[in-house]
């Protein structure tokens, strides 16, 4: 069973630790963790194109879009690969993520381990919100944290 690490770090208190696993090959890839110093509500959470965090989150690129698609919500056929939705933040600050994806994939052509987490300032509009952003970003705000998403030995 591949599973994979995702450790987030922002430039404030934001902070996480993602496990990734899938069954197998062409099962959907479980997401699982918990993300602190989020304020309360939805914030976007999205699988960016690049493993690349040198000049912080900016350098993850776009959302990761190998089908060249418009953004949409998890269950919308015409979405991103990496279009994961919102994780929801409760009012003690707790956010427990828990995430089930047909789309992404921890092996083959597509796989998204050497990607980038990204865990967004404001709620994904799913590309519903009619804002100029919401088809290619969900108008989700900035990049509060992300992380590399690697092999886990786990």
């Amino acid at each position: 069973m591949p599973k994979a690490m995702c450790v987030l770090k922002g430039d404030g208190d934001v902070t996480g630790v993602i496990s990734l696993s899938q069954e197998k090959g062409d099962a959907p890839v479980t997401v699982t963790g918990e993300i602190t110093g989020l304020a309360a509500g939805k914030h976007g959470f999205h699988v960016h194109e690049f493993g690349d965090n040198s000049n912080g989150c900016i350098s993850a690129g776009a959302h990761y879009n190998p089908f060249v698609k418009t953004h949409g919500a998890p269950e919308d056929e015409e979405r991103h690969v990496g279009d994961l939705g919102n994780v929801v933040v409760d009012n003690d600050g707790s956010c427990k993520v828990n995430i089930t994806d047909p789309k992404i994939s921890l092996t083959g052509p597509q796989s998204i381990i050497g990607r980038t987490l990204v865990v967004h300032a404001d709620e994904d509009d799913l590309g519903k919100g009619g804002h100029e952003l919401s088809k290619t970003t969900g108008n989700a705000g900035g990049r509060l944290a992300c992380g590399v998403i690697g092999i886990s030995n786990k």
